[in-house]
Order: C-alpha cells, then sequence, then structure tokens
C-alpha cells in the first residue's frame, strides 16, 4: 500500500552547503496496519510524511501509495490519502459541517454520496454536538475530529497521522486513539507519527526508529524488545538515538581530522 525505496531529501544551507533530512529511507505498510515512525526532533519524520503527502519533492528515491507514484502522480496520490497533523488549519468562519463538506466537494463528490459519507462520520466521530459550531469558537479537540473528519470525507485506503495528540488533553487523545485503532479494523492503510512511546507501544502493529533521516530499526514491537533486550520501549528507542548519535558525532569527528580541521 505504502512502498518507500531509498527517499532522500536535502535542503541547502548558506553555512553548511546542504542539510540531509532523508538519507535513503525504505519500508513498507500494508492494509489493516498502523505503522509507527518513531524519531526525536529533527530525525525526519515530518519530512517524510510531507513527501508522501506530495506537499515536498524528493532529492531522490520512490515512493509509491496504492501504486501512484508521489512525482509522476501527484494528484491520483492525493485522492489515495488523508491527512491530519497536530497543526492542520480550520477556518475560523466556517461550522464542522460546511469545512468537512467543503473538502468533499474538493474530492469532487456528488451531493447524495457526499451527505451520506458526512453523516456517517459525524455519527461515528460523535460531531453531531459540534455541527454549527464555528471554528473560530472551537476547542483543540473539536478541530481535531474536524480535521479528522475532512480527512476521512473522500473514504481514502490510506491515511497518515503526523503527531495528531499535541496539544489534546487526555480525554481528546485517547478519543483519537481509538478512532484511528478502528479504522485500522476497517482495512485502513495508517502511516502514524509520535514521540509518545505509550501511544506507539498502544496502537501500532509494526515500528520503524528513525535518526538524522535514516532507518535504525523496523519490526514488531516483541522482535525489537527481543532483538535488542530491551523490554521498555522507551528504553529502548533511548539506546538506539543515543548509539546512533554518538556514532555520528565520532564519524563527523574523524571527518574533520582528515580535512585538517
Amino acid at each position: 500500500m505504502i512502498c518507500v525505496d531509498r527517499l532522500t531529501k536535502y535542503y541547502p544551507d548558506l553555512r553548511q552547503g546542504q542539510v540531509v533530512a532523508l538519507a535513503g529511507l525504505s519500508f513498507r505498510a500494508y492494509p489493516g496496519e498502523i505503522y509507527g515512525l518513531l524519531g526525536p526532533n529533527g530525525a525526519g519524520k515530518t519530512t517524510t510524511l510531507r513527501i508522501l503527502s506530495t506537499l515536498l519533492q524528493p532529492t531522490s528515491g520512490t515512493a509509491t501509495l496504492n501504486g501512484y507514484d508521489i512525482v509522476r502522480q501527484p494528484a491520483q496520490v492525493r485522492r489515495q490519502i488523508g491527512f491530519v497533523s497536530a497543526s492542520t488549519a480550520v477556518y475560523d468562519r466556517m461550522t464542522a459541517w460546511e469545512m468537512v463538506e467543503y473538502f468533499g466537494r474538493l474530492h469532487d463528490l456528488e451531493d447524495r454520496i457526499l451527505r451520506h459519507r458526512m453523516e456517517q462520520i459525524f455519527e461515528r466521530l460523535r460531531m453531531h454536538e459540534i455541527r454549527e459550531v464555528l471554528g473560530a469558537k472551537m476547542s483543540t479537540g473539536m478541530k481535531q475530529k474536524v480535521s479528522i473528519a475532512r480527512a476521512l470525507v473522500h473514504d481514502p485506503p490510506i491515511l497518515i497521522f503526523d503527531e495528531p495528540t499535541v496539544g489534546l488533553d487526555v480525554l481528546a487523545a485517547r478519543s483519537l486513539l481509538e478512532t484511528i485503532a478502528e479504522l485500522r479494523k476497517q482495512g485502513k492503510c495508517i502511516l502514524f507519527s509520535t514521540h509518545i512511546m505509550r501511544e506507539a507501544e498502544k496502537l501500532c502493529d509494526r515500528i520503524a526508529i528513525v535518526h538524522r533521516g535514516r532507518l535504525l530499526a523496523e519490526g514488531l514491537l516483541d522482535q525489537l524488545r527481543c532483538q535488542y533486550g530491551q523490554q521498555d520501549l522507551e528504553e529502548l528507542f533511548f539506546r538506539l538515538i543515543q548509539e546512533a548519535e554518538k556514532n555520528h558525532q565520532e564519524a563527523a569527528y574523524s571527518g574533520g581530522i582528515e580535512r585538517g580541521t
């Protein structure tokens, strides 16, 4: 469903020449699965998700979503995905119903189909009480529900969540995670980025740990625990990141000596 092959992204930098955001990242995610993307700030998680959503173009490498290439077929890719993040914008002067309807029309849904899907989504997400609430008057949790609803309205097979629980209270975050788990049962392929280990442990079928744009480890949680001899995911994560950062610093130091700097 999601096939990422040697994805690379460089950004120009006046002082450093270029900054490497992704360095040959590869992974696969499948229908009915929540694939967790874990990493510290600057690991390349958001860059990866933005590239897969066609918001950024890769420097090199390829990726397909449901068979469509992100570079050659961006319009078709966007029809395959729903994207939700903690910073997804909600329009202040539109109600919850108007916003979801607007995005449904952007996907060229017929009126009858659109209304049926909206009724189903508002029922599933328990949004009827905020149906006529303006974006400007919504709480963070309400806005996140609207973001999910508009990502679901065209019934995409792939859903991308970029740290969606940031800023939510405990109850709102729990409700969101339950919704994501329900979407998995419906056969959706879900890519879930988070820095909260508890969320990953509870929700994800497979986990990838990324550092400086590179894949450090990937697999089922039990496999990773067995492989690295660590039962606690947070400790496992910390150990892998710490070792990778140490290796990076040593490589940078050796390179500096070789260049005579």
